[in-house]
């Protein structure tokens, strides 16, 4: 009898529930790894919808190495590189993460505050880095016009280099705009931005510059390139110009089709806030340590805890990773 009374007083200890612990994991753990689970779920369905969306637009779908050129500081043409940047900081910060929860295995609360604070640091360059890259993509990088049908034109020089409106379009930025000022009445005070040129100042640059054709958002999937016209066939499409487009927002997209960019802000903004939302919770769980609440526990299975939350977030980033920038 009192055998069984202590294997009964044994089973309850457990989750305080009865039966022993699933895998040897704690109830918090166990409950991370459900969280896990189902935001990887999440994430699947948006990466599929993505993937699905690009097969059906496949011949007009932004080329990344055209899209994401651009480094802090520096000018010119850099594909992919500061991407790749950001990708090599997160995983970094993936690795000191690791160690900190080593540390914590150790009980060496010294090397658990060191860890958890580079992985911090790690976390914010990549959320400010991507922050950046979005204010980098809203603004644009060439302009482009969008036709009555939808379609977008970009520019190119003789040697079929993208170039920019304003390396061709004769005029001053904004000259559209002159009888448009508060000195001749209120005019504006809200709504989108004006674009700083208009769409006759680019169809008559263009006409008077034979050094500039015309490229559509159709890729030519042999070559992998974006279809150029003709200077009489550009004309023909220019005439149907209908909008000056710099940047990308959720309705107009200077680099193609106009869907990548709201899987861009929706994909990477969600990511991004798992990414800070870890950025916060790494933060607090660093006070505590300093303040040695884990020592007096006897142990660092909360650091264990938000290491496998992190972990997640850099494994998710890879697939985003490879999906809209490598693909």
């Amino acid at each position: 009898m009192e055998a069984n009374i202590a294997i009964s007083s044994e089973k309850k200890s457990a989750w305080g529930g009865g039966g022993s612990k699933p895998f040897g994991a704690s109830y918090g753990k166990m409950m991370m790894w459900f969280f896990i689970v189902s935001d990887a779920l999440t994430f699947s369905g948006f990466l599929a919808a993505y993937g699905l969306t690009r097969f059906k637009f496949i011949d007009s779908w932004p080329i990344a190495d055209e899209v994401f050129t651009h480094v802090p500081f520096l000018h010119g043409d850099y594909p992919m590189y500061y991407v790749a940047f950001m990708t090599f900081v997160l995983i970094f910060s993936s690795v000191t993460m690791v160690l900190a929860v080593d540390a914590g295995h150790k009980m060496n609360k010294k090397k658990v505050t060191w860890y958890l604070f580079a992985t911090i640091i790690g976390g914010l360059i990549f959320i400010g880095s991507q922050a950046w890259e979005w204010s980098t993509f809203i603004k644009g990088s060439y302009g482009a016009v969008k036709t009555t049908d939808g379609k977008i034109l970009q520019f190119v020089n003789s040697d079929g280099r993208q170039i920019a409106l304003s390396d061709f379009v004769v005029g001053e930025r904004g000259d559209h705009l002159e009888h448009h000022t508060k000195k001749n009445g209120l005019w504006f005070e809200k709504g989108d931005a004006i674009p700083q040129y208009s769409v006759a100042q680019i169809i008559n640059s263009y006409n008077a510059n034979s050094n500039v054709q015309v490229r559509t958002e159709l890729i030519d999937l042999d070559k992998k390139q974006k279809t150029i016209l003709s200077r009489k066939e550009g004309a023909k499409q220019l005439a149907k110009a209908k909008l000056v487009v710099e940047g990308a927002n959720l309705e107009v997209n200077e680099y193609g089709n106009t869907i990548f960019a709201d899987f861009f802000f929706f994909i990477t903004g969600f990511h991004g806030f798992h990414v800070l939302s870890g950025i916060i919770i790494n933060i607090i769980i660093f006070f505590n340590v300093i303040l040695g609440t884990y020592e007096r526990r006897g142990h660092y299975e909360m650091v264990e805890k938000v290491g496998l939350y992190w972990h997640f977030v850099d494994l998710v980033w890879v697939f985003v990773f490879t999906f809209f920038y490598l693909v």
